[in-house]
């Protein structure tokens, strides 16, 4: 299984799940007329900024949700959050 994003000025990515290693919401000061909190899906490699307005955001929050361990305190306090801040909510063991 994977996860795929396109941007809407970018070419599409595509993450295998087995290839994710950490899940982080990073939040910035930008809104709330523009795109400030972000699903950040980190493989080895670069990584895959997924907006929380991007389409099927509610799919992808629930297969998050089934990630063993996943500090959903963390999810929540990240959600209140306007300033520029990195919430780490999952690492691979």
């Amino acid at each position: 299984m994977a996860v795929s994003y396109t941007p809407p000025d970018g070419a599409a990515r595509r993450l295998a799940w087995a290839d994710l290693q950490a899940v982080e919401i990073v939040t910035t000061s930008d809104g709330p007329f523009a795109n400030d909190v972000f699903r950040v899906l980190l493989p080895d490699g670069p990584p895959l900024f997924i907006p929380q307005s991007a389409d099927r955001s509610g799919v992808l929050l629930k297969r998050l949700q089934e990630l063993p361990g996943l500090d959903n305190h963390a999810f929540i306090v990240a959600m209140g959050s306007t300033d520029d801040v990195h919430f780490l909510c999952w690492k691979r063991a």
